[in-house]
């Protein structure tokens, strides 16, 4: 893949949600690179987070998901060019950020002093108080004692008065119980805080200590401040003043002016703890708590020219997304009727979205249209213009889902399980026109499936998921001829398709494990009958098989055991063969 350019980079992405008063972690450090008019195939059991991957950087996470940390760096060199007017206004705007950035750069002198300041209060505050580590062990306790009482709720509502009084008494029973023990727990972390309350006030030598020091080290941050800036870090400012500019210059006015106040705090805040604003990281790190960074190219006397740095991950503004979704990514969904609207004509639904996204008439839209709709196989095309949604077949109505999804040639069409509701032979016909279509119009297929068989005929490389995280990754073939994880091998071993006549099918124990509780070592332990103890008490790297094939198991660390795969996908080149004509 060398050669290959990388579309989308996901680095180290956390997504949360907030399910019922906890947080549930449904996806943990994954990091990917998709690159450019390839077909990538995510693969795993339900609940493993094929979708919530692909919804993160489509901006379609539900309203109680949210990123907590990583990046996904978009590269699209349409989107990245950034050309914003310098009228008046603009020079203005660039000098008054000029002059604020020089007079905060006196801080950055000071940096390490504020620092010290800074952890001085820190530590007399937590004298005074709980520790972070104390606090995080009550909550903690507390927030588990909510959730039994919780679950032990919710089944007592489930039972009949009438015939189960006892279980609901027993129920009623607990739940005082855990009532009590929650009170209990709150009343000591509360008495425990008073406890250093009270010791920290009597403790004179401590606070006679304190003042010493704070009283001197503020003393000499406000003489460190005072220093003038070097003629270097006003060159840095200047082109930072313009980064900013470029940064907001999408926006109306109004918000405008309140975005460049905010990087302006932003900044201000990062010289104070002497962030190293040289270092392109670390300046991009800055930008993306308000907005992505335009990094600044070059300028005329009618314009600033700069390159975006588009992370999705830290995207806030909607506008932002209404370029990118369904313009640059767009989303095959898996039942085309929930896609489509049952009230608008077939026709009227592409053009819409051709008209919204290509700033083109109803009449240009309407013979785009029809050449799509002939594209996706079609017949009559004119005839079914204006037919609606219930007129099609369920593998025409995705045929037109897989249209409007196409009609603004994105770089990226996520395909998320289109064939679960059609019958066999419709399947065959729409993963061919995906391919198909990808030859003509260049896009990145990132296919969402638990059927390795449609993996086999679609895809160039897998990932495999398990409980949020890629467990495996590798081109198709290796994935297939010499998979290296337990978990795959089982995902294998299950197909159908590869069973031998007379034989009992295989199929995986137990349930993947409760994404609200903190992991300790291999996810899929408690189900891999390759266990080793390690698996228990450390999570696996991911350790490189070849070039293009990664594992993240401790069966390939080189003081592992010998382990040979399950005999059932022992030499199954024939057995794939014969099942998937490949």
């Amino acid at each position: 893949m060398e050669d290959r350019k990388v579309l989308l980079s996901v680095k180290d992405l956390q997504v949360k949600f907030r399910v019922r008063g906890r947080i549930l972690t449904a996806i943990r450090g994954v990091s990917l690179d998709i690159y450019e008019d390839e077909s990538i195939a995510i693969v795993g059991e339900s609940g493993a987070g094929k979708s919530v991957f692909t919804k993160a950087f489509a901006g379609m996470l539900d309203a109680n998901g949210f990123i907590d940390q990583g990046d996904i760096i978009f590269n699209d060199p349409e989107l990245d060019d950034t050309v914003v007017p310098l009228n008046s206004m603009a020079k203005k705007t660039i000098d008054t950020t000029l002059q604020k950035l020089n007079e905060y750069s006196k801080l950055e002198a000071g940096a390490s002093i504020y620092r010290e300041i800074q952890s001085l209060e820190k530590e007399k505050q937590e004298k005074s108080t709980l520790s972070e580590e104390e606090k995080e062990k009550y909550d903690s306790q507390v927030k588990e004692l909510i959730a039994k009482r919780t679950e032990i709720f919710n089944m007592k509502q489930t039972l009949d008065p009438s015939r189960e009084k006892a279980k609901i008494k027993e129920a009623q029973a607990e739940i005082s119980k855990l009532d009590t023990q929650i009170k209990a727990k709150q009343k000591e972390k509360e008495q425990k805080i008073r406890e250093h309350h009270q010791n920290a006030a009597h403790d004179t030598a401590y606070h006679h200590q304190y003042n010493e020091k704070i009283t001197a080290l503020r003393a000499e941050y406000e003489k460190a401040i005072k220093k003038e800036i070097t003629p270097e870090t006003v060159k840095r400012n200047e082109i930072l003043a313009k980064e900013i500019y470029l940064s907001v210059g999408r926006y109306h006015l109004r918000k405008r002016t309140r975005m460049v106040k905010k990087l302006l705090e932003a900044f201000k805040r990062a010289m104070q703890l002497g962030v190293d604003i040289m270092d392109e990281s670390q300046r991009n790190a800055v930008f993306d708590n308000v907005t992505f960074r335009v990094r600044y190219l070059d300028e005329t006397p009618e314009q600033l020219h700069g390159t975006c740095i588009i992370n999705l991950a830290k995207i806030k503004d909607a506008n932002d997304w209404g370029k990118i979704r369904g313009k640059k990514i767009a989303t095959v969904f898996q039942d085309p009727m929930t896609s489509l609207n049952p009230i608008i004509t077939i026709g009227k639904q592409i053009t819409s979205i051709i008209m919204k996204h290509q700033e083109c008439s109803e009449v240009e839209a309407r013979a785009k249209a029809l050449e799509l709709m002939e594209k996706v196989g079609i017949p009559n095309a004119e005839a079914r213009f204006d037919d609606y949604p219930f007129q099609y077949s369920g593998g025409m109505r995705q045929r037109i889902v897989i249209a409007i999804a196409l009609s603004c040639q994105p770089k990226i069409l996520i395909c998320d399980e289109p064939t679960t509701a059609l019958d066999v032979t419709i399947q065959a016909q729409i993963l061919k026109l995906i391919k198909d279509l990808q030859k003509e119009f260049h896009y990145t297929i990132v296919f969402i499936t638990h059927d390795l068989g449609v993996v086999a005929n679609v895809a160039d490389r897998v990932a495999v998921l398990y409980a949020g995280q890629v467990i495996e990754l590798a081109t198709v073939e290796e994935l297939f001829y010499d998979p290296r994880h337990p978990y795959t091998w089982a995902l294998l071993s299950s197909l159908p398709q590869l069973a031998e006549r007379n034989t009992k099918l295989y199929s995986i124990t137990g349930t993947p494990p409760s994404l609200y509780n903190k992991i300790v070592g291999d996810s899929f332990a408690p189900r891999n009958p390759y266990c080793l103890k390690i698996d228990t008490l450390a999570e696996p790297p991911m350790f490189k098989v070849s070039d293009t094939h990664y594992a993240k198991t401790w069966l390939l660390d080189p003081h592992a055991p010998k382990v040979e795969k399950p005999e059932a996908i022992q030499n199954i080149h024939e057995k794939l063969l014969k099942a998937y004509n490949i």
